[in-house]
């Protein structure tokens, strides 16, 4: 009956994923307080009245302090596989991570020089 035998999981896994948002967000539209009043329209921060404007500029050490997390983090990315099967690949796959990790030790290095790290 069912076309693609021995994909009833993988169907019931999506049905089931598709439907957790779908109460979870009926369910809020559900019970929320209703009312439109100005007050609830109001921009809230912590109790406190909203002073100037959201476009703000920021330092730009806080988005090189971010892409230097964004980097390394994806490091983790690249290198969980290849110590997973890391038995299995031989010399020449430790041959390349070394070479993978070198090279980002390289732009830590640089980033570190350069200042990127620092909040001061």
């Amino acid at each position: 009956m069912f076309v693609l035998s021995g994909y009833e999981y993988l169907l019931g896994f999506f049905i089931l994923c598709s439907l957790v948002p779908v109460l979870a967000l009926s369910a809020s539209k559900i019970l929320r307080p209703s009312g439109n009043s100005l007050e609830r329209r109001t921009t809230y921060e912590c109790g406190l009245e909203p002073t100037g404007g959201a476009w703000i500029q920021f330092n730009i050490r806080y988005y090189m302090f971010a892409l230097v997390f964004v980097v390394f983090d994806v490091e983790t990315v690249f290198l969980y596989p290849w110590a997973v099967a890391f038995n299995r690949l031989g010399l020449l796959a430790f041959i390349e991570a070394l070479v993978f990790i070198s090279i980002l030790i390289i732009a830590l290095v640089y980033a570190w020089r350069k200042g990127a790290l620092e909040w001061s």
